[in-house]
């Protein structure tokens, strides 16, 4: 009897054991339907219960990946992967029928269609992400359902409408990421209830209204992106309660302007970047005192005054952006720190000297249009002409022309109609500019791509065939930019000119992958003059790797002309990598077409063509009439020359 009693329980073990591995057969069913509807038979195949101990799909990096929480009777799907595999199709109800779930990722594929209403059916869900994907429609208001979500992400989709007011009802949300995803109108009022969330990305959207001044009441936030929207300003004064803050960007604002007051309490800012967001006075001297900021970017406002002191002393800036703005007074002595590797005071109307060492610090700095004496730059041309651009006068040529063609970012090439473009492939940094080889152009280039995982690249290129073209070479490199790239033509004869600029989108995939939902938007100026808003090549060219050639004509009256492509906050950030955006150009190609003076210039022409013209005249009537006599010389004398209209002979009627 012992003996048997043993074996009897070694069986009711083993038929317990087996009991906690077996997974609710409505959700290996659900489960099985998603492999089959997504084809991930080859990666995911479930030959036994998927919540088998020790599964390979349940490892930490296993992708896809399917995790199971037990219980002594059952066991239910709490956590379900499948992560940037390009699986295609609309989500499929089965999804709806693991209501156990706590975590999904979808993330980095090309799912398509709306989000159906039974997501509000996975009431445990802590964590969803969607993002980078292909759904459209309104943004489900079920989301509000989900009131135990800590993180939500759908950015980088194609919704439109309006967030949800019912997003208000996640009290228990913590990351927000909803940039590029399609969403538009005034932010709700409902989501200050939001009081936990620490990290909200929301940039490259249609908002409209005035930036929410409860955001102001977000005191756990550390994270706020708001660029690229059509927000106004001015800054809430509730806006200086956010102390935790690491990383704010909002730019691109209409409206009113704001002064930076208050940010003197953010000091534990590492990120600040309030690029083209309408802030004038003076900057405050706190900002160069807080610890770890280490990139900011105050470029393209209405600040004043000089630059504070307190920059020499920060032990922790690398990237400093201070361009297009009215700022004053000498450039700091001492503002080339040792961590410092990014200087743009472009467009200001700053003097003093740079120190005497600072070509040996390697350092990247853009100064044109400034009075700094650049006498310490590398590139000497660079310093002559850094100026140059505030005095018409210092840029004019003994000998002007009239063209100028730059391959930009690669070398010197000629195209299959003879047009010489210049070398362009000198290594630019976070904030340089470089003068061409003739003296006849040259580039400006500001920005620093943060988190790019290949690093600071300020070029880009393809080994991959350009269509569209007979010069596929011209585009199989380019310039890029994160903020703004600038070229300028120096020394040109004054009149009407055709402004011939190439592009390829050779960074981002128009492939069926998720790889290929990427979107770069920027605006191209001309002599200061917007051109073209939301330029995005790869919709105009009708997809990547195709050459595309956009023609414009300006006037230059002052012997220079401007050419400016500006990132303005839109466009996917990261497909296919980080810091995939911004301006991209691959050669340029600028020449006359008409002549042009000025006022005394133009009447003195006038007047010399008027007496060209009635010289010319005067000598054909001469010719004429000479000739015309001869003619009458030699009609024989019976011919009657006709001088009225013919009558009747009436003797032969």
């Amino acid at each position: 009897m012992g003996i048997l009693s043993f074996c009897f329980l070694v069986l009711f073990a083993n038929e317990l054991v087996s009991a906690q591995m077996t997974t609710e057969p409505s959700e290996v069913a659900a489960i099985n339907k998603l492999i089959d509807y997504w084809s991930l038979k080859s990666k995911l195949n479930l030959t036994i219960d998927p919540c088998t101990p020790g599964a390979p799909w349940a490892a930490e990096l296993a992708n896809p990946r399917v995790v199971c929480d037990c219980s002594p009777n059952i066991c239910h799907i709490t956590h379900l992967k499948i992560y940037a595999l390009d699986i295609s199709g609309e989500l499929p109800q089965e999804l709806f029928q693991l209501t156990e779930l706590m975590d999904l990722n979808l993330g980095q594929n090309i799912l398509s269609g709306s989000i159906p209403p039974e997501i509000g059916n996975l009431l445990k869900m802590q964590y969803l992400s969607l993002g980078i994907n292909n759904f459209s429609g309104l943004v489900p208001a079920e989301f509000g359902k989900l009131t135990k979500l800590k993180s939500l992400s759908f950015s980088s989709n194609n919704f439109n409408g309006p967030l949800p007011v019912d997003l208000g009802k996640l009290t228990s949300l913590e990351q927000l990421y909803i940039d590029s995803s399609g969403v538009s109108g005034p932010i709700p009022q409902e989501l200050s209830n939001l009081k936990s969330l620490h990290t909200v990305w929301a940039s490259d959207n249609g908002f409209t209204g005035q930036l929410p001044e409860f955001f102001g009441t977000f005191t756990n936030l550390t994270t706020l992106r708001l660029e690229g929207t059509a927000l106004e300003g001015p800054f809430p004064a509730s806006y200086a309660g956010l102390t935790k803050l690491e990383d704010l960007r909002i730019g691109d604002l209409t409206g009113e302007d704001s002064t930076l007051d208050f940010l003197v309490n953010m000091r534990s800012l590492s990120i600040l970047s309030l690029r083209s967001a309408r802030v004038s006075g003076e900057i405050p001297s706190q900002i160069g005192t807080f610890p770890n900021l280490q990139s900011l970017d105050l470029s393209f406002n209405k600040l004043t005054g000089s630059i504070p002191n307190t920059f020499q002393d920060s032990q922790a800036l690398h990237f400093l952006y201070l361009g297009s703005n009215m700022l004053t007074g000498e450039i700091p002595s001492n503002i080339i720190t040792p961590q410092l590797r990014a200087l743009d005071i472009s467009f200001n109307s700053i003097t003093g000297n740079l120190p005497a060492n600072f070509a040996k610090l390697e350092r990247s700095l853009n100064a044109v249009g400034t009075l700094v004496n650049g006498d310490g730059l590398i590139d000497g041309k660079a310093s002559d002409i850094s100026s140059c651009l505030l005095s018409d006068s210092k840029c004019t040529k003994k000998v002007p022309v009239n063209s100028f063609a730059i391959k930009c970012g690669g070398p010197q090439q000629t195209s299959s109609d003879g047009v010489r473009f210049d070398d362009d492939s000198e290594t630019l940094g976070a904030s340089s500019m470089y003068t061409g080889s003739n003296n006849n152009w040259v580039v400006s280039s500001t920005g620093s791509f943060i988190s790019n995982p290949n690093g600071p690249q300020y070029t880009t290129q393809t080994d991959s065939q350009i269509t569209g073209t007979l010069d596929s070479e011209l585009y199989k490199t380019a310039r890029v930019s994160p903020n703004s790239l600038r070229y300028y033509g120096l020394g040109l004869r004054n009149g009407r000119y055709n402004v011939e600029l190439h592009f390829a989108e050779i960074q981002m995939d128009d492939n069926e992958s998720w790889k290929g939902l990427g979107k770069r938007l920027f605006d191209i100026y001309i002599q200061g003059e917007r051109v073209v808003q939301d330029f995005n090549i790869k919709k105009e060219a009708h997809g990547s790797k195709r050459a595309l050639v956009k023609l414009f004509e300006t006037n230059v009256t002052n012997t220079n002309i401007d050419i400016h492509f500006k990132w303005a906050g839109k466009g996917t950030c990261c497909i296919p990598f980080q810091s995939t955006f911004g301006p991209l150009v691959s050669a340029i190609h600028v020449s006359q077409v008409s002549i042009s003076g000025s006022s005394n210039d133009n009447k003195k022409q006038v007047g010399r063509i008027v007496g060209i013209t009635l010289g010319v005249v005067a000598g054909m009537f001469i010719i004429a009439s000479v000739f015309y006599l001869w003619w009458v010389k030699k009609t024989p004398e019976h011919m009657r020359v006709g001088t009225d209209s013919p009558k009747k002979n009436l003797s032969s009627v």
